[in-house]
């Protein structure tokens, strides 16, 4: 049996550490933040039987653990290599990155006590030279965007090409009298279509029935429409995904949600399955 990949993941407060685990646990390891030294060596011993069924395991680990600048470095020495593959990642990130840091979270460095954070942030820098200097990687985060330190996470890594978390779109559609969906990301308005609603024989269907797609798609504006959207998000979707994202939401609605916006977004969600992407369709109001 191969060695566990293990990440320890260590550093400077305020570098982005946290960040950095869950980019991590996008990739599938499983991530442990903050033991106490004697759980972490045992952890560390052998952590397949802790964790069982996970290959890949990121730790973060830093001086919020009493002892450990001077007990980290031996306790990554006495790591057995024939279970483990251990690489040690150090954040760090300029003094003055690291003062508007914490000036804008407002929280206290873990050592400056009543001092100023400059104060322990020299201090932490000092005490942890040792383990920087043991670190098999070091990245410097000062500039860093949470897109920018997830790209680098993922090229260093990702074990395999196209391991990276891909974007998933979620095709909703809605009605607008019943309000926008919540945390949409792009919003299309279809109610310049003409309404089935005021066919007597269309009223009690949906979008999804074929007499209702005959209806619209007989409306010229319906099928450019649908084009131009298709051809938008060909546009778009790369670029979100060269930034990361997720998740995007886009949300189609016409006035209650049954017939223009839900037709739209079934054509859509056709389409785009057709493709490499990750698509689901959500009909929100259909039933309403």
């Amino acid at each position: 049996m191969k060695p566990t990949r293990l990440v320890l993941i260590t550093g400077l407060s305020g570098s982005g550490k946290s960040t950095v685990a869950k980019c991590f646990e996008d990739l599938g390891f499983y991530c442990v933040d903050n033991l106490p030294l004697p759980l972490l060596r045992q952890f560390l011993h052998d952590p397949f039987a802790q964790v069982e069924g996970h290959r890949r395991i990121a730790v973060v680990t830093d001086v919020r653990a009493p002892g450990f600048a001077s007990e980290f470095p031996p306790l990554v020495a006495e790591l057995d290599r024939a279970q483990v593959n251990p690489t040690i990642l150090f954040l760090e990130s300029s003094e003055d990155a690291l003062v508007r840091r914490f000036s804008e979270t407002r929280r206290p460095h873990p050592l400056a006590a009543d001092r100023g954070a400059i104060e322990g942030i020299r201090q932490e820098k000092e005490m942890l030279a040792d383990v920087k200097g043991a670190a098999d990687m070091v990245l410097d985060t000062s500039d860093w965007s949470i897109h920018e330190a997830r790209d680098e996470v993922y090229r260093a890594f990702a074990t395999a090409p196209g391991e990276e978390p891909t974007l998933t779109v979620s095709l909703v559609s809605f009605g607008f009298k019943h309000g926008v969906p919540s945390g949409a990301d792009l919003l299309f308005d279809a109610r310049f279509l003409d309404n089935p609603h005021f066919v007597p024989e269309l009223r009690s269907l949906t979008g999804r029935d074929e007499p209702v797609r005959e209806f619209l798609e007989a409306i010229p504006d319906y099928e450019e429409f649908v084009n131009r959207l298709e051809d938008f998000l060909g546009y778009l979707l790369p670029r979100y995904e060269k930034e990361n994202r997720a998740y995007l939401s886009v949300g189609v609605g016409c006035t209650g949600g049954h017939h223009r916006s839900v037709a739209i977004v079934e054509e859509l969600y056709s389409r785009l399955r057709s493709t490499d992407k990750r698509v689901r369709l959500i009909h929100r109001d259909i039933t309403r």
